[in-house]
């Protein structure tokens, strides 16, 4: 007879997950199985601070460029497009890390991130 798994997702996957948006990085922090795993909490931290600067960059785009009137609308697409695809690498860059087992530490969102999962 085999032992009952304790989780659905190992770490990896867990930490992956993470990563598509804020809802299951905050669950992964309050589920008993993921939230023992530093490994876990360490992504699912660094998920929701990325996904804050992405809310605030956003924000401050759009006001920047709504202030600048006709140059501002010119700009705002391609603009919008090349933050995007930033972001977009950004997350899967991070995701794929995660998925292989690798704590790839963003910029100062990293540090946060480590320090909460520890601490």
């Amino acid at each position: 007879m085999s032992e009952p798994k304790s989780s659905v997702f190992s770490d990896n996957a867990a930490g992956a997950i993470a990563y598509i948006t804020f809802l299951p990085a905050v669950a992964f922090l309050i589920l008993v199985p993921y939230k023992k795993s530093p490994f876990v909490r360490f992504h699912a931290w660094q998920s929701v601070y990325l996904n804050f600067l992405t809310l605030i960059v956003s924000y401050a785009l759009s006001y920047v460029l709504g202030w600048c009137g006709a140059p501002g609308v010119f700009l705002a697409v391609p603009t919008t497009w090349l933050i995007g695809i930033f972001w977009l690498l950004v997350w899967a860059f991070c995701a794929i890390s995660a998925l292989s087992g690798k704590r790839f530490k963003l910029p100062i969102l990293g540090a946060l991130a480590e320090r909460q999962a520890n601490g």
